[in-house]
């Protein structure tokens, strides 16, 4: 059993580490965006590189991030979690001194490899680490530091780009893994690999014995990478477009057959007998897909068409995560109440209330008229969903899949804001130079703030006419609290509800 207290020397630089590791991938995630401008500026880049330079990093994490956390699982935590950071470095690294937009976007790809190691270990590591009676308030604590990174990211991210240059939007996290890689060895201990505990053994899949699905994480990212690169590259047709998109489906179909035949698959197909389970992913694709395509063309939207600086609009932005940092725990108290049924119909309709609100942010638009209610609305739907939809794909499986559950939600909130980014300058005509055109931007934004709308309302409609209230004696995450915008963070195992 795990033994460490949270209040003891050895706690606290556990927490540290798994903090920092953690917000490292958090950071990239909410700062690159509004870098894209000046990058594209810089590298003399089209609108198709500046949506690989975010895609190339999210086709990787999600496609690897389940087997990250089996790579943990096999080899040891913490091993796995230090090795993905210094990957992580040393591609932020690479990302840092690109002399060109394929350079970037090649670090980028290799960026996200190493969140995948990374981003399912830093919780891991304190589910495996901590004492019982500590877990809840560590993963409270883990997910608040998170919370604020996610918060901080788009300011720090606008100051730099407006000071020293968006080079060291990479190249912070540099640093941060020098501190992190030896805190992590000094002080954090050693779980799975050799030292998994007999209960990991009884939870079957995977763990039970120790292998993974290489193949079908390979055939995962590989779909998403040729149906991505279809999308992105679709406006200029051709025949390379055509077969990409042939191949990609034939990977996502040899992924599904795969998943279906082998022993012990990374996404086990019977997962999804579960209806409920089911349900609340189809909704968090929905949700996420308009996240996704949101802030990347926010950002752009405020730079481009308002003229905003690059600090002026990640500070413009700090609303929606401000909002779920200080009332996401009240809305996940409240769901556990009422049950998820509401929150996951009314979350995303205020979302997309808050994104048709986004229409009136155009040339001369007034930050407290126009830009400001629009993200206000739009925080108070993610206040309402967000925390709520963690708990219910939790609730929605048996207490031994929780983790399983949880690394699938999270691989396919990624997915589906790595396909938004691809196709929305598609759906909505913008072309190559569009950025560097405030007006046909402009029009464009419009139309894409239409389609996160529809896709939000999609989701609402599914989650009124599936989504149940969970059976009274189902589990429930450790924590409620949530951050971050970008996906939602990796969950670890529930407990079971206390009785008064």
């Amino acid at each position: 059993m795990p033994d460490v207290r949270l209040a003891s020397p050895r706690g606290k630089w556990v927490l540290l580490t798994t903090v920092l590791g953690s917000s490292m991938a958090m950071l990239d995630s909410t700062v690159v965006n509004v870098a894209l401008p000046r990058i594209g500026r810089d590298l003399d880049a089209n609108l198709s590189a500046l949506q690989w330079t975010v895609n190339a990093y999210m086709v990787t994490l999600a496609g690897l991030i389940l087997l990250g956390g089996a790579l943990g699982d096999r080899f040891g935590r913490r091993k796995v979690f230090v090795v993905g950071v210094v990957w992580f470095a040393v591609a932020s690294l690479l990302c840092g001194i690109a002399p060109n937009a394929g350079v970037l976007i090649a670090a980028r790809a290799l960026q996200g490899v190493g969140g995948a190691l990374l981003t399912p270990g830093s919780l891991a590591l304190i589910q495996a680490s901590f004492h019982p009676d500590d877990r809840g308030r560590a993963v409270g604590l883990w997910s608040g530091f998170g919370g604020v990174g996610a918060a901080v990211g788009p300011f720090v991210g606008g100051w730099l780009v407006d000071g020293p240059g968006w080079r060291w939007v990479f190249l912070l996290n540099v640093p941060l893994a020098l501190v992190c890689v030896p805190v992590a060895l000094r002080h954090v201990p050693e779980s799975g690999g050799g030292t998994a505990r007999s209960s990991e053994a009884e939870s079957g899949g995977q763990r039970a014995h120790g292998r993974f699905d290489v193949l079908g994480a390979v055939l995962g990212a590989l779909a998403l990478a040729l149906v991505t690169y279809a999308l992105i590259e679709a406006g200029g047709g051709g025949a390379v477009v055509a077969v990409s998109a042939v191949a990609g489906l034939a990977a996502a179909v040899a992924f599904v057959v795969v998943e279906r035949r082998r022993p012990d698959p990374m996404m086990p197909p019977d997962i999804f007998a579960s209806r409920q389970f089911t349900a609340v992913n189809i909704v968090t694709l929905c949700v996420y897909a308009a996240l996704g395509g949101f802030f990347f063309l926010a950002a752009l939207q405020l730079q481009v068409v308002v003229g905003y600086s690059a600090l002026a609009a990640g500070t413009a932005l700090l609303p929606t995560t401000v909002l779920m940092l200080l009332l996401s725990a009240r809305s996940g108290e409240l769901a556990d109440r009422i049950g998820p049924r509401i929150p996951l119909t009314v979350g995303p309709l205020l979302c997309a209330a808050g994104m048709l609100l986004m229409l009136r942010v155009g040339p001369g638009a007034s930050y407290p008229a126009d830009v400001l209610p629009a993200l206000v609305v739009l925080g108070l739907g993610l206040v309402m969903l967000v925390a709520p939809l963690t708990a219910t794909v939790l609730g929605s499986v048996s207490v031994t899949r929780a983790g399983l559950a949880s690394g699938i939600n999270n691989a396919a909130a990624r997915a589906a804001g790595l396909v938004a980014v691809a196709a929305l300058p598609l759906l909505t005509g913008m072309g190559e130079e569009a950025y560097r055109e405030p007006a046909a931007f402009d029009a464009a934004f419009g139309k894409a703030m239409g389609w996160c709308a529809g896709a939000l309302v999609v989701g609402a409609v599914i989650a009124a006419a599936v989504v149940r209230r969970p059976p009274p004696d189902c589990k429930r995450p450790e924590c409620l609290r949530q951050g971050g915008v970008a996906a939602p963070p990796l969950e670890g195992e529930p407990v079971r509800k206390r009785l008064a």
